[in-house]
This record gives C-alpha cells, structure tokens and sequence, in this order.
C-alpha cells in the first residue's frame, strides 16, 4: 500500500526541533526527506543532551525518523550547484535558519523560485513581521511571548512555561499543516509559495482561550470559573488560573491515596453539571441534592473550593486508577496523572503506535514517540534516524551524478 505522501520529495534545511518535527510528520506520512547537514557536526542536536558517548542523543533521534541525509557544504561553488540540482527535484525546501540566512547563502525566494517555480519554501521563523523579527527564539521564549506563560501557573506564583513543547513542535505541526495546503493548491494553480509559521504565532493559537477570556474580562470584569472568583479581585488581563478548565466547566487536580510519597498520585476531575446528582452520590454528599445553594451550575461556583475539597476527601481513599474507574461507571469527566515511566510502559500506547521502540545501529534499542495521526489506508512504519552523511551517495546517484563525480565533490570537500 502506498503512502498518504508517497512520491513527495522534501529537501529539509531544519535543525534543532521546530523544523525536525514538520519534516518527521511529513517523513511518516511518506514523503522522501532529504536531509541536509553540515560534515562533521550534522544537527546540533545530535551531540546534545547525549547520554550514551558517540552515539547520536535521543533529542536528534525522537525527532528525524524516516528521513535520509546527506552532508554539503553549500558555501562550496560546487556545493552550491549540488543544492540547485536537488532545488530543481524537489517539491518542498523547509528551513529554521536565523532570519535572512537562506538569503545570504544565495538562495532568495526570487532565485529558488527560477531555479523550481514550482517549489514550497517553508520557513519557521520566532517572530512574523513586525519589531522582533530578526530576533532569535528558543521554546520557552515562544511560550512567553505567545501568551502561554503569563496565563500558566497559579495566581499567587509567577508565570510559568508549560512541559509541552508547544513552541518548538506545535510550531512544527502548524508547519506541516501549511505545507500540505500549499501542495493541495499547487495542483490547480501549478505554482508553489512560501509558507511561514512564525512561532509566536503557533503559541498563540494554542493559546486561543485566553484571549477568548481577556476579551469576556474587559466586558464584564470577572471570570466566574477560574479560582479566583468570587474571593480576588480581577485586575486588567488573564490571570492564571491554576488547575482550572479552559472549557468553562469547572475542574480541579485533587490528590489521590498515595499522595504523600508519590509526586503523581493525582487526578484531573470537571464537576460537569450534567452529572452532578452522581458526583453527590458518588462521594456521599446527597443532602447536597436537597440543598438551595447548590441546586444549580450557577449557584455551585460560589461553592466550588468547599466542593473540590469534598470530593478530594474521598480520593484521597482511592488510587488514581480506582478513582477513575468508579468515576467513569458514572460518565463522571476526570484522568489519571500520568508519569512519563507509567506511559512508556502502558502497553496499549505501544498497541496503537503511539509509543514505538526502534532500534538504532550505536544506540540500540530506545523507546520514542510515534506518529500521534492514524490514517486507515496510510499505516506510518517508524524507522531509525540516519547516521550523518548515510545516504549521500544514494541521493547524489538518484539527482544523476556518477560514481566519479561523487568522489571528486568528496575530494573537493563537498561532501564527507
């Protein structure tokens, strides 16, 4: 069976996270990923963060499955030619360099552009026009410039940046999202574009409700389902909000038996107003039933610390599994907290490719994450991430160059 992206070829100019994760994506879903690398040193990241010596870091290997590389050094003359040649084959160049950089190596959009009209230029970049542009950005400088920080935390505390890569991946996804629409319209209109995905910008839409909520904020001057309300005052923007849902409905992390030596034994529950008569049973509060001030949504926000506390009283007697098993016989919304030791030992994410054990020719064996979209008639095959320079030859033999052209460019120090 062919792949969703079979017959794609994408020359991938990405380093770090940002760019590795829209290319994997798209490498999952069939595309031919080229990936181009400097000799000798390759992605940054293949060195960082190592925990095994000589071996590439898992940082490089989680994020470039299913790619090939090659080694060029395009400030060569004849790297440069090499470059234009795979310019001309492919149907996509993606690229995080600092602003500018593909420009200065000679590459503008003009000349790609004559070299393939036909070619995407897919560019993550921190900031979109504007006075930050050039500035460079690393993950946690998107999440605080994208509003995620400031909203993140608790409102006694300072702002705090989120354990989801958000900035770097999200932005990665949103990315690839560009791409395929890019391609899509490439079929009707027969020309390619540019597509940029600054990450600023990526943070923010995932960060959309708290702009929903600093509008409802200037409007009306309370947020009745974050914690502060009723007993703190609001003051001008989004506060933090805790453990709060986003969603309006009421919800909170309460500890569960074992609190006290394990760091996770806790559980998200949403005291949805659907099934508050079973959250009363549940817990053993039904003259809360009969009760006035309790009789609706409306009426139990003013309540909602005294109720957290009631219903964490009684998950504290319960693991977070036994808690949530009880709960969902009642359609009652909660989840474990999960640690990453207990997901990359959960056996049914293993089941559907979620988490995926690959093999690595110097590392061995390790465990990464898997393609998180599952298409029917597209099944993704996770493959190691490619030794520095592994398929040089390979891609350089396929572009038409010969046995004896590969070697002077290896000789010339084109290529390693």
């Amino acid at each position: 069976m062919s792949k969703a992206l079979s017959g794609y070829r994408i020359l991938d100019f990405t380093h770090v996270q940002s760019g590795p994760t829209c290319t994997q994506l798209l490498a999952w879903f069939g595309a031919d990923v080229i990936k181009v690398e400097r000799a000798g040193e390759g992605d940054a990241t293949r060195g960082q963060l190592r925990d095994i010596p000589e071996a590439d870091s898992l940082y490089f290997t989680m994020l470039n499955h299913n790619k090939r590389s090659i080694t060029l050094d395009t400030k060569n003359p004849k790297g440069k030619q090499v470059l234009e040649t795979l310019i001309k084959e492919c149907d996509v160049l993606v690229e995080n360099f600092a602003p500018g950089a593909l420009d200065r190596m000679g590459f503008t959009w003009e000349r790609i552009n004559e070299l393939n009209p036909k070619m995407v230029v897919a560019s993550v970049k921190g900031f979109g026009p504007g006075p930050y542009e050039h500035c460079k950005v690393y993950e946690n400088v998107a999440q605080c410039a994208g509003g995620s920080a400031s909203t993140t935390g608790f409102d006694d505390g300072p702002p705090m940046v989120t354990g989801a890569q958000i900035g770097d991946s999200g932005t990665g996804l949103h990315l690839a999202l560009g791409i395929l629409a890019a391609l899509l319209q490439r079929q009707t209109s027969g020309r390619g574009q540019k597509v940029l995905a600054p990450m600023q910008d990526a943070v923010l839409n995932l960060c959309r409700v708290k702009l929903r909520d600093q509008q409802r904020l200037e409007r009306t001057g309370v947020m009745k389902e974050y914690p502060q309300y009723p007993d703190t005052p609001f003051g001008d923007s989004v506060p933090r909000a805790g453990n709060a849902s986003g969603g309006g409905q009421p919800g909170s992390i309460l500890k569960c038996k074992g609190w006290e030596t394990d760091p996770n034994a806790y559980i998200y529950f949403v005291n949805q107003g659907a099934v508050w008569d079973s959250v009363c049973k549940v817990i053993g509060k039904e003259e809360w039933l009969a009760d006035p001030s309790f009789a609706t949504p409306a009426l139990r926000v003013n309540h909602m610390k005294n109720i957290f506390a009631a219903v964490e009283e009684w998950t504290k007697t319960k693991t977070k599994f036994e808690a949530m098993d009880i709960l969902n016989k009642f359609d009652i919304p909660c989840g474990p907290i999960l640690s990453m030791k207990e997901i990359a030992e959960e056996q049914s994410l293993r089941d559907t490719g979620t988490i995926v054990e690959v093999d690595h020719p110097v590392r061995g064996k390790y465990l990464t994450v898997g393609n998180p979209i599952k298409l029917s008639d597209s099944p993704t095959d996770v493959t190691r991430s490619p030794l520095l320079g592994e398929h040089t030859e390979e891609v350089l033999g396929q572009l038409g160059y010969s046995a004896e052209q590969i070697a002077d460019l290896r000789k010339d120090g084109v290529i390693s």
